[in-house]
C-alpha cells in the first residue's frame, strides 16, 4: 500500500483480540463538501414524495434489516468485541425504530391550524406547516454503532431531510452496511455515509444545514460554537454521571439486578449507564450483598456468536485507562473493591467492579468513567440520596428503585436529569413517545419525544389566510388615518383589558 492510500484509509480491530476486521477511507474535507452537495440535490425529489411513499421506503429498509440480522450483528460484534446478547440488541432496536417513526409520519408532519387567540383574529386562518432543514448531518460515536446511527437518520429522513452520517473512526462498519442496505433496496439517494476522524466530523458539520451529535461533552461543546458561528440549529446528546437511587422499601434483589445491567450493559459503555448508586442505610448491606454476589457470577470475555459471556470487551485502550484510573484513585483515596477492579492482559477487558467506601471527592463520582464499574455509597435517607445525586454536571438519566410507586414517582420529580425510570432501567430508550434528552452539561435538544423527534428537523412555517371577503385596504394600511388607527386600538383595548380600563377612549380630533 502507498503512503497515500495509506494516509487515506482507517483499520477496523475488534478490541477483544486484536485482529483486523476491516478497513474504511479516510474522508477528506473536499469529499464531504461533494457528498453534500450530491443530497442537496436529489433532497427536492426526496421532498416531492408523498409521506407514505417515504415511509415506504424506510420499511423496506426495515425488511432489509431483518433478513440481514445475523449478519449485521456479527459486523457489531466484530468492531466492539462485546458480548453476542449485547450486540444482538442493535439490529431489532432498528427495526422497532423504524416501524414506529413509519406509522406516525404523516401524522407527525400533518399541518397544524392553530384557534387565533382573539376575535378579532378570526378574520384570518392560520396554518403552521413543517419544512425541512436540506441536509442533516449526524455523527455518532462508538458505543452502539447500529443502533446510534439508526436513533436519528430514520427521523431526519421521514422530516424529508437528506442525511449525511459520520461514524465514530473507531466502529465505522455497521453504518457503512446500513449505507449498503439504502443502496441495496433502491432508495432514493438521501442517505449518505461517509468515514473519517476528527477531520471528517468537523466538514460535516461546516457543511450541513442541521447537526444531531452523540458523544463527550467536550467534543459537544466544540460543535455548539462551530454551529453558532453558522447559526444553524443542532441537537446534542452528551455525557452523563447517571444515578440510581435505592430506597429502603425497594425489591433489594431486584434492585440490585437492575443495577448491574443498567451499570454493566455494553461494558458500562452507554450514555445512560448507571455510573453511581446511592442505596438508604437499612438495606445498605443486603444491597451490596445480593450486588456483590451477582456481579462476581457474570461471565467476561470473548465468544464470537455465542452466549457463554455476559461481558465483553471495551471498545479502546484509551477508554480503558479511563476506567483503571478511576478505580486507582478511589483506592488511593480510601475506597473498596468489593470485586472485580482490574484490567486483564488479553484484549481490551477491564474485570467488572464495584466499589464501595467511595464519595464525591473521587473521579469515580464526579466525572463520566464509561466503563464497568458501580460506586456505591450509604445514604441516611431520601433527600441525602436525592441532594447527592443532583450534585453533578451532568443530568442524562437515573433510576429509582421502591416498593411505592408514587413515592418513586415523587423523588423522580426532584431530580436534575432528562429522563427517570423507576424500578427498571433503560426503559425510556424503548419509549419513542418519551423524549430522550439531557439537563445541564449532558445535552442540549433531544431525540424522540413523539411528534417533537421528527419536527425537530423541520423548520416552522407560518401561514395566513384571509377568510370571506377582502377589503379593498386593511384599516392600518397607508395613508395613515387616526379614525381608522383609533376605532382598531380601541377594538383590541376593548378585547383585551380588564374591568374599567376595557372602556373605549373618546374619538376626536379624527379625519
Amino acid at each position: 500500500m502507498s503512503t497515500v492510500e495509506a494516509a487515506a484509509t482507517i483499520e477496523v480491530r475488534n478490541p477483544a483480540d486484536g485482529s483486523v476486521v476491516g478497513r474504511v477511507r479516510d474522508h477528506a474535507a473536499a469529499e464531504v463538501d461533494e457528498a453534500v452537495r450530491a443530497l442537496r440535490r436529489h433532497q427536492p425529489a426526496w421532498e416531492a414524495l408523498t409521506v407514505r411513499e417515504r415511509a415506504e421506503w424506510l420499511m423496506r429498509l426495515q425488511d432489509w434489516l431483518v433478513d440481514h440480522t445475523a449478519a449485521l450483528t456479527d459486523v457489531v460484534q466484530s468492531e466492539t468485541g462485546k458480548s453476542r446478547v449485547d450486540a444482538e440488541i442493535e439490529v431489532p432496536c432498528a427495526i422497532d425504530l423504524a416501524r414506529y417513526w413509519a406509522r406516525n409520519a404523516e401524522a407527525f408532519l400533518a399541518d397544524e391550524r392553530p384557534r387565533p387567540h382573539s376575535p378579532i383574529g378570526q378574520t384570518k386562518r392560520l396554518v403552521r406547516t413543517f419544512r425541512p432543514y436540506p441536509v442533516v448531518g449526524i455523527i455518532t460515536p462508538w458505543n452502539l454503532p447500529l443502533m446510534n446511527p439508526c436513533f436519528d437518520a430514520f427521523a431526519a429522513l421521514l422530516a424529508v431531510a437528506a442525511v449525511l452520517v459520520k461514524p465514530s473512526e473507531v466502529t465505522p462498519l455497521s453504518a457503512v452496511e446500513l449505507a449498503r442496505g439504502w443502496a441495496e433496496i433502491g432508495a432514493p439517494p438521501v442517505f449518505s455515509v461517509l468515514t473519517g476522524g476528527g477531520d471528517t466530523g468537523r466538514a460535516v458539520v461546516e457543511a450541513v444545514d442541521y447537526v444531531q451529535f452523540t458523544g463527550s461533552t467536550r467534543t459537544g461543546r466544540a460543535i455548539a460554537v462551530a454551529c453558532g458561528q453558522r447559526l444553524i440549529p443542532y441537537s446534542l446528546e452528551l455525557g452523563g454521571k447517571d444515578p440510581a437511587i435505592v430506597l429502603a422499601d425497594a425489591d433489594v434483589d431486584r434492585a440490585a439486578a437492575g443495577i448491574v445491567y443498567g451499570g454493566l450493559f455494553n461494558s458500562g459503555q452507554a450514555c445512560i449507564s448507571v455510573e453511581r448508586v446511592y442505596v438508604e442505610a437499612p438495606v445498605y448491606d443486603r444491597f451490596v450483598a445480593s450486588l456483590v454476589e451477582q456481579v462476581r457470577g457474570l461471565r467476561q470475555g470473548h465468544d464470537d456468536r455465542g452466549f457463554r459471556v455476559d461481558i465483553g470487551a471495551m471498545a479502546t485502550q484509551a477508554q480503558r485507562e479511563i476506567v483503571r484510573r478511576h478505580v486507582e484513585e478511589a483506592v488511593a483515596a480510601g475506597a473498596r473493591i468489593a470485586v472485580g477492579g482490574k484490567a486483564t492482559d488479553v484484549g481490551v477487558f477491564f474485570e467488572p467492579t464495584v466499589l464501595l467506601d467511595v464519595d464525591h471527592s473521587m473521579a469515580c463520582m464526579t466525572e463520566e468513567t464509561f466503563g464497568p464499574i458501580i460506586p456505591v455509597v450509604c445514604v441516611a435517607d431520601e433527600d441525602e440520596a436525592v441532594r447527592l445525586a443532583n450534585d453533578s454536571v451532568y443530568g442524562l438519566s437515573a433510576t429509582v428503585w421502591t416498593g411505592d410507586r408514587r413515592r418513586g414517582e415523587r423523588v423522580a420529580r426532584r431530580l436534575e436529569v432528562g429522563a427517570v425510570n423507576i424500578n427498571d432501567a433503560y426503559a425510556n430508550l424503548q419509549n419513542y413517545a418519551l423524549p430522550m434528552g439531557g439537563w445541564k452539561q449532558s445535552g442540549i435538544g433531544a431525540r424522540w419525544g413523539g411528534a417533537a423527534g421528527m419536527r425537530k428537523y423541520c423548520r416552522q412555517q407560518a401561514i395566513t389566510v384571509p377568510r370571506g371577503p377582502m377589503l379593498r385596504r386593511e384599516p392600518l394600511w397607508y395613508p395613515a388615518s387616526r379614525l381608522c388607527s383609533r376605532l382598531v386600538t380601541t377594538l383590541m383595548r376593548m378585547v383585551d383589558a380588564r374591568g374599567r380600563r376595557r372602556l373605549p377612549i373618546r374619538l376626536r380630533d379624527t379625519e
